[in-house]
């Protein structure tokens, strides 16, 4: 009977560790580099929390594909500066202002690059707001239209009260970000329809037939973009 019980003490010896081990819970395994984007990114603010996870994810993509660190590097360029406008575009936009309609190659370089930053915030196309400046004021900074029209969108002070609030509309980087704001709202409103957009911007079907019209005029060399936003 010892001898039996020697046995099974034996035997429950043996199996213990083996009963403790199948029973504990296994943990997935994490790829080092997630588990330290992690760990980092509770730590940063979520703007930074996130460009780790995306640098990491470039990192371990690169290795199966040649280009995608390039690619990543380019979008990030893209979203930083909320752009890609290239600088032979812009340099052909200064130049048809300069020779087109007299203006100072300085004024000129200002404008272009006041329309394209504000194209690209309100995603309307460059062509669009260059074609509106050239019918409501042929890009005189200092025009003044009816009912206190102003600067070269003509924005109206007393029916955007609030958006132009303390702006000098006669600047022209604050004329154009105003303009192309007040075309955005119209063009939401309008869902996407341009000509229905600019008929609330100048007040009449003719006036968004005229502006369509322009519009081809500086889409030379330019490159598609959405047609949709409003002023």
């Amino acid at each position: 009977m010892s001898r039996f019980f020697c046995i099974l003490l034996v035997s429950l010896g043996v199996l213990a560790p083996a009963v403790a081990q199948e029973s504990a819970p296994t943990r997935a395994a994490v790829p080092t580099s997630e588990t330290n984007v992690s760990a980092a990114s509770l730590a940063l603010p979520t703007s930074q929390a996130a460009s780790a996870i995306a640098a990491s994810h470039a990192s371990t993509t690169s290795a199966a594909t040649p280009d995608a660190a390039s690619a990543a590097s380019s979008a990030s360029a893209v979203l930083t500066d909320g752009s890609s406008n290239p600088p032979g575009q812009i340099h052909r936009i200064t130049d048809m202002l300069t020779h087109k309609f007299g203006l100072a190659r300085e004024k000129a370089e200002q404008i272009t690059s006041a329309v394209m930053t504000s194209a690209s915030k309100y995603s309307l196309p460059p062509a669009l707001v260059l074609a509106i400046i050239s019918i409501e004021s042929r890009f005189k900074e200092k025009a003044h239209g009816s009912h206190g029209a102003t600067g070269l969108m003509q924005v109206v002070p007393a029916a955007h009260r609030r958006l132009v609030k303390n702006i000098d509309l006669t600047e022209p980087n604050a004329n154009i970000e105003a303009g192309s704001a007040i075309l955005h709202g119209y063009l939401e409103s309008a869902r996407g329809d341009v000509s229905a957009a600019l008929k609330s911007y100048g007040g009449s079907a003719a006036y968004a037939r005229k502006v369509n019209l322009r519009t081809k005029d500086f889409e030379v060399d330019m490159p598609a973009s959405d047609a949709s936003g409003a002023h």
